[in-house]
């Protein structure tokens, strides 16, 4: 398969008075079309850090990265937020909702801000919503939802734009095992149904073991695992 995402020699530093904090150092990874790859580390690794470059949401210090071959350095600012809109999709710990919209104006809230019409689309929402499970939860708001079907709404958002690459930063680490375990299911019918490429950050080795294979970030390294699905 393709690659989707390709980094070469990358490097983030953060400087913090006079001390420079090498969090990255010279990382070289490949994700390809359809592979549901997980980051995992210790708490302060930089593997956060990682999936924030990977989408294009920080600038490393150097190195280079491609998103399709085209590269995130040379993007202007708002050719990159389109680019971030479009092909991309972001699940976050915390959800990340807006918490005066309700279920159907959050998932669509990418094709608005894209400058669509939401009317265009409404076969697409509909599509999204049997997906999730939130057909019935259309009109409630975050806070009338449980954590489970908050991470539900991200999902749809993340999917709305049909994108090459769904990003997810720890998305099972704030819900209870039993959502978490169903969470996971979700994304990884999502991949396999789909082909979505799906790269994770995780703690957890259960969540990981949905995947296709680990990377690891040590002491600003990555290291490489090849462990199959085991869920």
């Amino acid at each position: 398969m393709e690659p989707i995402v390709e980094a070469v020699q990358l490097c983030k530093t953060f400087q913090l008075g006079e001390v420079a904090i090498e969090v990255l150092k010279d990382i070289n990874l490949t994700i390809r079309q359809g592979e549901f790859v997980s980051i995992m580390g210790p708490s302060g690794s930089g593997k956060s850090t990682l999936l924030y470059l990977l989408g294009g949401l920080d600038k490393p210090t150097s190195g280079s990265i491609k998103i399709r071959g085209r590269e995130l350095s040379v993007m202007r600012d708002r050719e990159e937020s389109v680019m971030r809109r479009r092909d991309l999709g972001f699940i976050f710990q915390f959800y990340n909702l807006i918490p005066n919209l309700n279920v159907e104006e959050n998932i669509m809230l990418p094709i608005l801000l894209d400058g669509r019409s939401l009317k265009l689309e409404k076969g697409k929402l509909e599509r999204i919503l049997e997906e999730v499970g939130l057909a019935d939860r259309r009109y409630h708001t975050p806070r009338e939802l449980s954590g489970g079907q908050q991470q539900r709404v991200a999902i749809a958002r993340a999917l709305v734009n049909e994108p090459d690459l769904i990003l997810a930063d720890e998305p099972i680490g704030n819900l209870d095992s039993r959502t978490g375990t169903e969470i996971m299911k979700l994304l990884q019918r999502i991949n396999r149904e789909h082909r979505k490429t799906i790269l994770q950050v995780t703690h957890s080795q259960e969540a990981a073991g949905y995947g296709d294979r680990i990377i690891q970030v040590r002491d600003g390294k990555v290291w490489e695992g090849h462990d199959e699905a085991s869920a």
